[in-house]
């Protein structure tokens, strides 16, 4: 009975010390974003990282009370080096899916924005299934656009994959594809809005289904680590109510990108 009443107090007095099994301070975050995604997330000149992703995630971080290191992640890895414990969230325009949501726990969205198709200026005069059939679209590797293009489209038209966006780009302006499928955002502040841009345009409705585009981009975390997503809901709350977020937004976007 002494020995199992000393066990018992051994562990309490450990529990004390360093709390619940598991817990952390979360004092620093380490924060997985791609560094290959303008406007949200690129590399500049001078080797730094910027974007909106990238100020959202300083933003929140710094609401929280803790410090930010910043790991540079491919997209197609992004999930895996998650779960690895390479980092402790992404934040890298990450759409909330339920696919998504079996191997990690989201946050609320920070923003939220369609999908869409681009193609040269004439190319195709009115958009349609048969329109685009025969055609070559090109679009990101391990993206929500690349499942969305796989299920609706994949027995109609010639699928090409990339692991950044920046590459797709690189195809369609030398017309080894005929359209892009990404995020509208993405293609317009990233390429349509560019000189590389100015003979390309949108075509097709805007894409929101959820099955496949989920609702809103959000930050991802391991499951177990439950208080880190609390944390960062407050955070985000907190950094929409103090005026933190318009800025961030107003820096990149003369629109609102939260959505509904």
């Amino acid at each position: 009975m002494k020995k199992l009443s000393l066990v018992v107090a051994v562990v309490l007095s450990v529990l004390f010390i360093v709390g619940p099994a598991g817990a952390k301070d979360w004092k620093k975050v380490r924060v997985g974003v791609e560094g290959a995604y303008p406007p949200f997330s690129f590399v500049t000149p001078s080797g730094k990282l910027d974007g909106f992703d990238i100020d959202i995630a300083k933003a929140v971080v710094k609401a929280m009370g803790a410090e930010i290191e910043l790991v540079a992640q491919d997209w197609d890895g992004i999930i895996p080096a998650l779960l690895a414990k390479k980092y402790d969230a992404i934040i890298a325009s990450m759409s909330i899916t339920e696919e998504r949501k079996k191997k990690v726990a989201f946050t609320n969205k920070y923003y939220n924005t369609p999908a869409k198709f681009i193609c040269k200026k004439g190319a195709i005069k009115k958009f349609s299934r048969e329109a685009l059939k025969g055609k070559t679209i090109g679009v990101q590797r391990a993206t929500i656009h690349d499942k969305y293009l796989t299920d609706n489209y994949g027995k109609d038209v010639t699928i090409k994959r990339y692991g950044t966006q920046d590459e797709a780009y690189l195809d369609l302006t030398a017309g080894r594809v005929d359209l892009l499928l990404a995020d509208s955002v993405a293609l317009s502040e990233g390429f349509l809005k560019k000189p590389e841009g100015k003979d390309y345009q949108f075509i097709g409705p805007d894409l929101t289904d959820e099955k496949w585009f989920g609702v809103g981009a959000g930050i991802a975390c391991r499951k177990e680590d439950t208080d880190l997503v609390n944390k960062l809901n407050a955070a985000i709350a907190k950094i929409r109510a103090d005026g933190t977020y318009k800025k961030i937004q107003d820096k990149y976007f003369d629109f609102d990108v939260y959505g509904k």
